[in-house]
């Protein structure tokens, strides 16, 4: 059961590190949001191969990915929303040219 956690982390350990390369090298507002999905996912993946590991008779590591995946939703639903309105504004979706906060 050790060598399965240990694959899990090294699943979510890659899943983080390509959200993280993502939002470091994307300028794309979508790519950035499909990033921190990844990130979330990361973690999700984190709290269910824990939780299996220490104690597979309680779900508290399956309850907790839950409300991460309820989090994720609405903030990837927010996130598109907030996107489309600059798209239609702007007609771009570079984060640089998101200057509508700048003074």
């Amino acid at each position: 059961m050790d060598i399965q956690l240990q694959y899990c982390l090294l699943i979510a350990a890659g899943l983080f590190c390509i959200g993280i390369y993502g939002l470091i090298t994307s300028r794309n507002a979508v790519r950035v949001l499909m990033s921190i999905e990844l990130l979330l996912n990361a973690v999700n993946l984190n709290l269910m191969a824990f939780s299996n590991f220490l104690d597979s008779d309680e779900i508290k590591g399956q309850v907790f990915t839950v409300f991460v995946l309820t989090v994720a939703a609405a903030e990837a639903a927010v996130g598109l929303a907030i996107v489309l309105a600059i798209y239609r504004n702007r007609d771009t979706v570079d984060m640089e040219q998101f200057n509508l906060l700048k003074w």
